[in-house]
């Protein structure tokens, strides 16, 4: 799938794009066909977007795997130090992102290490580097965009068209 970003003719290295996301039609795919999304940097406070956003993913039917190592639960399900740490038997779909951007290129190798299909980093967070090592390895990605305003921006949109 083929992400979309206003990009200089020339790229800069290490210049960081803006929002950057697949066609509507591949985010609505992506998001369908994934099952498991491992949330990285979700806390256990019901103030953090991470935890309203993780708790929407389940109540939509997604697995959340918590990912954070100052959490031993959240939303019922155990947490874990980092995504390598995850048992292998828990395939991971989506990674969803919730770190500073400077930590993402350790999150999108990690991502690619365990098998993941996308690499998700939400809304303010842009790293090229990480998007690049994601890219290269065959991952899907998309940045500086809300997993959850996306997921009911689509349901909206298909409910609007009767489907």
């Amino acid at each position: 799938m083929t992400a979309h970003a206003a990009e200089p003719a020339e790229p800069v290295p290490d210049e960081p794009v803006g929002p950057y996301a697949p066609s509507d039609p591949e985010l609505r795919a992506l998001l369908g066909e994934a099952r498991t999304v491992a949330v990285v940097g979700l806390s256990s406070s019901p103030s953090r977007p991470s935890f309203r956003i993780a708790e929407y993913l389940q109540r939509k039917g997604y697995r959340v795997v918590p990912v954070n190592p100052n959490e031993r639960e959240v939303l019922g399900q155990t947490s874990y130090a980092s995504l390598r740490d995850v048992p292998e038997d828990v395939r991971i779909d989506v990674v969803d992102v919730f770190r500073r951007a400077e930590y993402t290129p350790d999150v999108a190798r990690d991502a690619v290490a365990v098998g993941a299909k996308v690499l998700w980093l939400q809304s303010g967070i842009i790293n090229d580097e990480a998007r690049r090592i994601a890219e290269d390895a065959g991952l899907d990605v998309v940045m500086g965009i809300c997993i959850h305003d996306v997921a009911v921006r689509l349901e909206e949109d298909e409910e609007v068209a009767g489907r």
